[in-house]
């Protein structure tokens, strides 16, 4: 057992090591982690697009905002437990980290659980409600109620990245990714062409690969884990307290990557809605090509932002400020570089990308094909402002990410989506998130400039 623990873990000093080779030590794993994960739901479409239709591919675009709270969930927990984790350890910790990851796990469960109930009672209206129309309700419904099984493996696996992450094995959280993704393709290929399942093979697929992704979770924490194991919760009045204060204190921390995948869900709803007034069915497919494309640029940008968080976290509970910026400076450079990549990669290769999703020849195809170059613009502005908020999440500079988060999300690409289309046409449907990215860019430089300006001058008053 001994020597099989110390097959999962990796040699990381998050105080003395030299944070670039940290940093990739860190990085690559949850790079490659993250992006499988976000597989899950880009091969459903893949599957979808080709074995259906643009009908069945903007059906599961329908029922994503789902997926993408729950993973919203798993990530607000994870991160708020590894941060609270991280700076706990720095403080020789121990039993108050096991508790606070242990909590974690268990309340995350509990909300997914109240979340998926009212879906499995009512479907049909609860699709409506995310904005289907009469034409996709069958698949919408079918994709809905076969993915829900998966939900609860799903926080399990988002919200044990970043704990794992924290215990010294990022290898191990890579393949929990890498592992369930593989198998999604190939159960996905199964279920959706030799089974002729549709849409609902699809969602079966997910499920399963899910629940894989979480099985390998749990087995970590239960046999493999070093540090973070799992401590056994008192049910007394006090211990049940504990739980609330430590949840919404994780909660508080977390809340801007749970806003975040809000704020996806919330894109997607109202990109839904404009797309499909202005350009029917159609336009919601080509749409959902944009949608199935964020979870990946997220993953990127957000694997940036979580192999920088442990680092900061943990030199922020030492006190060792130097650090700290030091790690900031690696962070951002790493997330320009990102982005730049994402964007190139989006616009050069979007008749290439829209292919594996929709047959050539299709309206819904050759809409694809004219806005991709356009939507790749998010790509540089999302990393960077991705990287900020990860950075001031590790902090416990919680209001700062909310805020920011909310400008992003909600604030300004709302309003984009309305604003643009009315001056530049369908154009400004497909730059209405690349305009809210860069508008919210510029707040937060505007406001790390003013506070570093600020602090300057206090130290030159002391």
């Amino acid at each position: 057992m001994k020597k099989d623990r110390n097959l999962t873990r990796d040699s990381l000093d998050f105080g003395k090591d030299n944070i670039p080779r940290l940093f990739r030590k860190l990085f690559f794993p949850t790079l490659v982690g993250m992006v499988f994960n976000a597989v899950l739901t880009i091969i459903d479409g893949i599957f979808v697009g080709q074995g259906v239709g643009p009908n069945g591919i903007a059906a599961v675009n329908i029922v994503a905002p789902l997926f993408m709270v729950v993973t919203g969930l798993g990530l607000m927990f994870g991160i708020g437990a590894s941060v609270i984790a991280s700076i706990r350890l720095a403080g020789n910790e121990v039993k108050a980290a096991k508790i606070i990851t242990t909590q974690a796990f268990a309340v995350g469960v509990i909300l997914t659980g109240i979340l998926c109930a009212p879906c499995v009672l009512f479907p049909s209206a609860t699709v409506r409600m995310l904005g289907c129309s009469d034409l996709l309700l069958g698949h919408a419904v079918d994709y809905l109620l076969w993915l829900i099984p998966g939900m609860v493996f799903l926080i399990i696996q988002c919200a044990g990245m970043m704990l794992i992450r924290l215990d010294g094995s990022p290898k191990y959280a890579m393949m929990c990714n890498v592992v369930a993704a593989v198998f999604n393709i190939g159960l996905d290929y199964y279920l959706v062409f030799p089974m002729g399942l549709g849409v609902k093979g699809a969602a079966i697929a997910t499920s399963v690969s899910c629940a894989l992704g979480g099985v390998m979770v749990l087995v970590y924490f239960l046999r493999y884990s070093s540090v973070l194991k799992f401590y056994r919760l008192k049910m007394s009045l006090t211990s049940l307290l504990l739980t609330l204060r430590n949840t919404l204190y994780m909660a508080r921390i977390g809340f801007a990557a749970f806003l975040t995948e809000i704020a996806m869900s919330v894109m997607m709803l109202t990109g839904n809605y404009v797309f499909i007034i202005a350009l029917g069915e159609n336009g919601v497919a080509a749409f959902s090509i944009a949608c199935y494309l964020f979870p990946v640029i997220f993953s990127i940008s957000n694997a940036v932002a979580q192999s920088a968080q442990p680092i900061v976290s943990f030199n922020y509970g030492a006190g060792n400020e130097c650090r700290v910026r030091k790690s900031l400076i690696t962070e951002l450079t790493a997330a320009a570089i990102c982005g730049v990549l994402v964007s190139s990669g989006v616009a050069l290769g979007a008749k290439g990308i829209v292919t594996c999703f929709l047959a050539p020849g299709c309206e819904a195809y050759n809409l694809a094909c004219a806005g991709l170059p356009k939507y790749a613009l998010c790509g540089l502005f999302f990393a960077l402002n991705i990287a900020f908020i990860g950075y001031y999440q590790s902090l416990e500079k919680a209001w700062r990410a909310t805020i920011f988060t909310l400008l992003r999300g909600v604030v300004f690409v709302v309003p984009m989506f309305i604003i643009l289309p009315h001056f530049i046409g369908v154009a400004g449907m497909w730059l209405a998130i690349p305009a809210s990215e860069l508008l919210t860019m510029m707040v937060i430089i505007a406001d790390f400039a003013i506070c570093h300006r600020a602090e300057k001058r206090t130290d030159g008053v002391l």
